[in-house]
């Protein structure tokens, strides 16, 4: 969800900055890119004992999730092209979302946007053992859809989205995003890469998986 259909990766990583900023700690080089695709009790673990931000996980999680759901009410940005994308795919497929958001932004973003009924499934990676890039989320997204991942496309932004598509068995085509595209040996498992969701074509998920 973060990253393919909505332009909200900044947005958790400014408010994460800014915890670390309120609690006067430096924040990790390798702390963005480890959080991405982590599950909320890791990434919030991980803001309480790699970053130090002075709160508990629970806390951290807390503070976290409430700073994303206030800005999602202020203004909830949306990749270009990403409904018509989801309307596209989930006409004559069956589709499943697999993010490592919280449920509870899971639920608010797809209602905004109109298109949580298209889903045959959707799953947070809090609600399984691991997040991003172990394959979890998606083998339960799968198991919940029916979907058989050997005949699956999995549509994903970041490395660790990637190594976790690409992990459960799923044929990966990857939209990078300016703010931390992937990196090379996980870009390298994409079956195809495309420059926006307006490329995500019925013939081109056609053509990957039979």
């Amino acid at each position: 969800m973060d990253g393919v259909l909505t332009d909200t990766e900044s947005m958790w990583d400014d408010v994460r900055r800014g915890l670390a900023r309120d609690a006067g700690v430096p924040w990790p080089d390798d702390a963005t890119p480890a959080m991405m695709g982590m599950s909320t009790p890791e990434w919030s673990a991980y803001l309480s004992e790699t970053v130090r931000i002075g709160l508990d996980p629970r806390a951290a999680a807390a503070a976290t999730i409430d700073a994303m759901a206030d800005r999602y009410r202020e203004h909830l940005p949306i990749m270009p092209g990403a409904v018509e994308a989801v309307r596209r795919m989930a006409e004559g497929r069956t589709i499943a979302l697999a993010s490592s958001s919280p449920r509870r932004l899971i639920d608010v973003v797809l209602d905004q946007l109109e298109i949580a009924d298209l889903f045959a499934a959707t799953v947070s990676t809090e609600e399984v053992a691991a997040g991003k890039p172990a394959p979890d989320g998606y083998l339960r997204a799968c198991e919940l859809a029916g979907i058989d991942p050997a005949r699956g496309i999995a549509v994903e932004d970041s490395t660790n989205g990637i190594r976790s598509a690409h992990a459960a068995g799923f044929a990966v085509v990857a939209v990078p995003t300016p703010f931390h595209p992937p990196a090379p040996d996980a870009a390298a498992l994409a079956a195809a890469t495309l420059t926006s969701l307006d490329e995500l074509t019925p013939a081109l998920v056609d053509g990957l998986r039979p």
